[in-house]
């Protein structure tokens, strides 16, 4: 297994998702999404196993910052969410082609 969870300091699900991962000993990798980012070809694998729509976080601040309820981007969602990590929502969490948005213990267990 190769767990990846972008996720971010202060989000609650986040560090609840380490801590089940670290509860049964399988080893992940922590990343900082609005530090580090995903990259397109990360974007694209969690795109196509949870739909780009689903990614989108649509009640945070920097949704409402940017006024996105409001007005049509001017770029693709795809590009728009690859140049601002804020917007995705967290965490998300990879194994392979598989992903899952927030925090879904009844999934994990699967990959076990």
């Amino acid at each position: 297994m190769n767990i990846q969870i972008y996720g971010r300091k202060k989000c609650f699900d986040s560090k609840k998702a380490e801590r089940y991962f670290k509860e049964r000993k399988i080893k992940f990798q922590s990343i900082e999404v609005d530090r580090y980012g995903m990259s397109k070809g990360e974007l694209a694998s969690v795109a196509a196993a949870v739909g780009i729509k689903n990614l989108t976080d649509t009640e945070g601040s920097e949704y409402k910052r940017l006024n996105l309820k409001y007005i049509v981007p001017s770029e693709p969602i795809e590009e728009m969410l690859f140049n601002n990590p804020k917007l995705l929502i967290t965490p998300i969490v990879r194994n392979g082609k598989k992903a899952t948005i927030g925090y879904k213990p009844e999934v994990w267990k699967d990959w076990e």
